[in-house]
């Protein structure tokens, strides 16, 4: 494996220890980095360390200060901040095991990949493995790495290992504060039911291939446009995009809209309920098939 492991130690089960080797399973290398660049020269700009009244200073000169009060602070040299970073484990001791609903998927910061450092630890690596997976279980324990600790649960992925690391409780805030103000009410039977029914025609295997950062694309294509010299005309959409606009939209009729859209059978199923829907309004123009497109004007009209 060409990757440099992240951590290597053990895995420990009460008197069962396996080697392991911890991988990061996710890149930022999708994301755009921008440099500040001064126009007039080109070059880049770079920035001093300075102190108001002082001007610029020596980086020695600086330490790392926590701030108690407005204007106060309590200055800490980097041999104090490292005698107090904890020395990494090489083991991880699992010491409780949870259902795997149990765990809000807020909790979830960040995923490793876990494999078994040799083909001596393989088997009983294999053996978690499966445990966990048959029992639908997430071992929890805590590991110290590169001077913090971390709560992290192990569980089963693929023919592997998954060690995502847990946010503690005081980094999370509370939902209820936010969610307090809306109403605890049970919503329409039949508005649910057609909720339902439209999420069941969407419903899929997720597969994140499909999904693309299209901001990250249009900035890429801008970005080799004017490396060759040419510019790009960005046309804006019209304005509102949707229709509607910022109305309010009776949700029955939203939601039947939205499953005959949904409904296989390409765009033309759609098109038929907009169109039938100013006619039924009108008062005597229901046979008038030849201005099946004008109706559809004074009900935008009426929307906007």
């Amino acid at each position: 494996m060409a990757a440099r492991p992240y951590w290597k130690g053990q895995i420990r089960l009460a008197l069962v220890s396996i080697p392991v080797e911890v991988y990061s399973a996710t890149k930022s290398g999708a994301a755009i980095a921008f440099n500040q660049i001064h126009e007039p020269s080109g070059q880049r700009i770079k920035y001093e360390k300075v102190v108001p009244g002082i001007g610029p200073i020596d980086v020695d000169e600086i330490v790392k200060g926590f701030e108690y009060a407005k204007g106060e602070y309590v200055l800490l040299d980097e041999a104090e901040i490292e005698g107090v970073k904890l020395e990494s484990k090489k083991t991880l001791e699992l010491t409780q095991f949870v259902d795997a609903h149990d765990i809000d998927m807020i909790y979830f910061e960040k995923p490793y990949y876990v494999v078994p450092a040799d083909d001596l630890a393989e088997e009983a690596f294999i053996v978690l493995r499966e445990a966990l997976r048959r029992s639908r279980k997430i071992g929890l324990g805590q590991l110290a790495m590169r001077g913090r600790e971390y709560v992290v649960s192990i569980k089963a992925c693929g023919r592997g290992l998954v060690m995502e690391t847990l946010r503690y409780a005081d980094e999370v805030h509370k939902a209820a504060s936010y969610f307090r103000d809306i109403a605890d009410d049970e919503p329409d039977e039949e508005l649910l039911d057609l909720a339902t029914t439209l999420i069941d025609k969407k419903t899929g295997k997720f597969d994140a291939s499909e999904f693309h950062d299209r901001y990250v694309d249009a900035l890429k294509e801008l970005i080799e446009r004017k490396k060759k010299g040419r510019t790009l005309n960005i046309e804006t959409e019209a304005a509102g995009g949707d229709p509607r606009g910022s109305n309010v939209v009776d949700l029955m009729a939203a939601l039947k809209s939205s499953l005959g859209s949904s409904a296989k059978g390409a765009p033309k199923a759609a098109s038929k309920p907009v169109a039938k829907a100013p006619a039924k309004a009108g008062t005597k123009k229901p046979p008038a098939k030849t201005s099946g497109k004008a109706p559809a004007k004074p009900s935008t009209r009426k929307r906007a």
